[in-house]
């Protein structure tokens, strides 16, 4: 049934979005009375009234306008899949905006659209860092990037990169003056390095975990940042004890120029996710770059 009138329902959209039959066929290159014609036909095989016709104009019947309801959408999503399709073979282009915490933007956005955009030199991508929960709809931004657990309902999610950890660290030096905590309620004795937060302006309350029940520790120091990099810096330069995400901090543990403790304290959470509000409507650009952060496990 749908292959015998396919192109014939076609032609029922464009007759219906154009209310002419005139128009209609200027913009499919065919004449007026083929259309009719066609018209004729396919309502005669469903045995359907689909337009009502008068002497100035065309209208669909209420049936016609369930049919509309039912076509564009899927046709729609057709033309997109086929233009994706296309682009892959091709060159795809296109402008994409993108919000992202500055961990996420620095140790996994950037480094996969490195790749991509080589690969797709006529796609423009604008990445803005913000630490905050931005709101992408009303900042007009295709896309953010957030951690699974901070993502609305809402949204679609795709997971683009592995499981995260939080690491406790601080130099050698530094607790060799000063001893190392044996709990997370020992950090109240510590000097720490601050985080204050984007959103609520508070800051943050250190969060662990053990045998799954939660704790979360306040702690104090001469130090507060909002930014991860100065966070680190001064615990490379002594000033104290930072709760950091481990892997941004791994290889100075390697080399000793910093020491993780705690470890037990600090279990896996799910990590970094792009999320956007539809899953439909997206140009071919959109697609290719969600293919191309998409993590793999």
């Amino acid at each position: 049934m749908l292959k015998e009138n396919f192109n014939e329902l076609q032609i029922f959209l464009v007759v219906a979005r154009e209310r002419s039959f005139t128009k209609a066929a200027g913009k499919l290159g065919v004449s007026q009375s083929a259309l009719s014609h066609a018209m004729k036909a396919l309502e005669e095989r469903l045995n359907i009234r689909l337009l009502t016709r008068t002497t100035r104009s065309v209208a669909p019947t209420e049936v016609g306008e369930r049919i509309i309801a039912c076509l564009e959408p899927r046709i729609a999503d057709l033309e997109q899949e086929l233009d994706t399709l296309i682009q892959l073979n091709g060159h795809a282009s296109g402008n994409i905006r993108l919000s992202a915490g500055e961990h996420a933007a620095r140790s996994l956005l950037w480094p996969k659209l490195k790749p991509f955009l080589r690969e797709y030199p006529e796609i423009s991508v604008e990445l803005v860092v913000d630490n905050g929960f931005v709101n992408i709809v009303d900042g007009r931004f295709d896309a953010g990037v957030r951690l699974g657990e901070s993502v609305d309902k809402d949204m679609v999610a795709v997971k683009i990169g592995p499981n995260m950890r939080m690491a406790v660290v601080a130099t050698p030096a530094y607790f060799a003056a000063n001893g190392t905590p044996q709990t997370p309620h020992d950090l109240q004795n510590h000097r720490c390095i601050n985080m204050r937060l984007p959103t609520a302006g508070g800051l943050y309350h250190w969060e662990f975990e053990r045998e799954r029940k939660p704790l979360r520790v306040r702690v104090e120091g001469q130090l507060t940042f909002n930014f991860l990099s100065e966070r680190i810096d001064a615990t490379l330069s002594g000033f104290g004890i930072a709760c950091v995400p481990e892997d941004i901090i791994r290889d100075f543990v390697k080399s000793g120029e910093l020491i993780q403790i705690l470890e037990e304290w600090c279990p896996s959470f799910p990590g970094y996710y792009l999320y956007y509000p539809s899953r439909k409507q997206h140009p071919p650009a959109f697609a290719l770059m969600i293919d191309a952060l998409r993590y793999s496990e």
